[in-house]
């Protein structure tokens, strides 16, 4: 019994390892991309900060991709159709940067803005009508509701998603129904990032 105890033990220490050093290289990575953020912050008047624009692209891609905020289809309305890095970067910032105006606007809270990034910009509305905060609860019934029917899935359909975060609250994402826990994932990654001493 206690063999197959440090066995398990032992594999799960080793688990831990991998996943702090991968981790670990995808802060690195998104980090590449601080003094671009910066560049593009500086062009800016916005209420959008270096460390929040790192967690969205950490969220975003890990800066494994050319379209590194994934912002093409805010600009384009088509996944992909930014190939340059800077501009992929500009355009999410000016889309995060309206998101927060709209939510200052609306009285709610900043991380609706976030979400917004990922579900569109009605998503504050929303928000604002049905309690000023973006919630998981909130955010759920509007995937269920709004963004699935308008893409195709008006049957409720899931799949799993597996993130620690969903994995609390059930592990399932609609199909076509964006991600529920985006500003949530964005928020852990912001302290993932100051954890490892990068602010």
């Amino acid at each position: 019994m206690k063999k197959i105890t440090r066995t398990i033990l032992l594999v799960v220490l080793v688990f831990l390892a991998y996943q702090t050093y991968q981790t670990w290289r995808n802060v690195k990575q998104v980090m590449t991309y601080q003094s671009l953020v910066q560049e593009v912050l500086a062009e800016n008047d916005t209420k959008a900060n270096e460390e929040l624009i790192l967690a969205m692209i950490y969220t975003e891609t890990k800066g494994q991709k050319v379209d590194v905020m994934q912002s093409s289809e805010s600009a384009t309305g088509y996944i992909n159709s930014i190939t340059d890095k800077k501009e992929s970067i500009r355009q999410g910032v000016q889309y995060l940067s309206n998101n927060l105006i709209l939510a200052e606007e609306a009285q709610v809270d900043v991380w609706t803005a976030v979400q917004a990034y990922n579900y569109g910009p009605a998503y504050i509305n929303y928000v604002a009508e049905n309690g000023g905060e973006n919630t998981i609860e909130v955010a759920k019934k509007y995937s269920k509701e709004v963004v699935a029917p308008s893409l195709g899935n008006s049957s409720g359909e899931t799949y799993n998603y597996f993130h620690p975060i969903s994995l609390i609250h059930g592990g399932k994402l609609y199909v076509n129904g964006g991600n529920i826990y985006y500003s949530r994932q964005v928020q852990l990654n912001l302290c993932i990032l100051k954890l490892m001493n990068i602010f």
